[in-house]
């Protein structure tokens, strides 16, 4: 079944609801009750699950929490390793280690970089142990926070590592092969956006 993007993108919004469900120990959750927490139309909600969810929604009662979690983690192929590696560990860097929005969606975050002043080899390391980290701990997805000068060889050296996702705040387009999953963060794209917005 071809699902479209859209519903692609609101997959993680439905995970983090779900999650929070399950700690709160709600089994069962109604397509509706997750359409009011994000806000978002229940008919809309409803297909998109329908087009993950393995079993029938039961009327009345909604989804398996803990069944509708595990299909969409499978489905987003993040049912494994849920550990990132950031390279670079300045303001940007830290502000995203420090920011717990990502702790119900993430195990572990360490940071590497070449600034001794930073390491303090609990959270963020030498980057000469880049491998090492990315070995021993199952790491996948890595997030890209050094200036854009270096950027390009930094993406070369975690791919290297065994990287296969990349998200990259660095101000360039990086490149890398095919097999790879990049998402480019432009910061700056998204400001003026919004700055030309404010103009209408």
């Amino acid at each position: 079944m071809d699902i479209s993007k859209a519903t692609i993108q609101r997959l993680p919004k439905y995970l983090r609801i779900l999650k929070q469900k399950q700690k709160d120990g709600i089994l069962s959750i109604s397509s509706t009750a997750i359409a009011n927490e994000l806000k978002l139309n229940p008919i809309q909600v409803r297909k998109d699950l329908a087009c993950i969810y393995k079993q029938d929604g039961k009327p009345g009662v909604g989804f398996d929490t803990q069944k509708l979690l595990q299909d969409i983690s499978e489905f987003l192929d993040i049912s494994e390793s849920r550990n990132i590696l950031i390279a670079g560990a300045g303001k940007l860097g830290q502000a995203l280690m420090n920011y717990t929005g990502f702790d119900n969606e993430i195990d572990k975050i360490i940071a590497v970089d070449n600034d001794i002043s930073k390491i303090d080899n609990k959270k963020i390391f030498n980057i000469n142990k880049l491998n090492q980290l990315i070995e021993e701990n199952n790491i996948k997805v890595g997030i890209i926070t050094v200036p854009k000068q270096v950027a390009q060889e930094t993406c070369d050296k975690l791919i290297k590592a065994g990287i296969d996702t990349i998200w990259n705040f660095a101000p360039t387009n990086l490149k890398v092969p095919d097999k790879i999953n990049i998402k480019n963060e432009d910061l700056s794209a998204s400001l003026t956006i919004l700055l030309n917005k404010l103009k209408k």
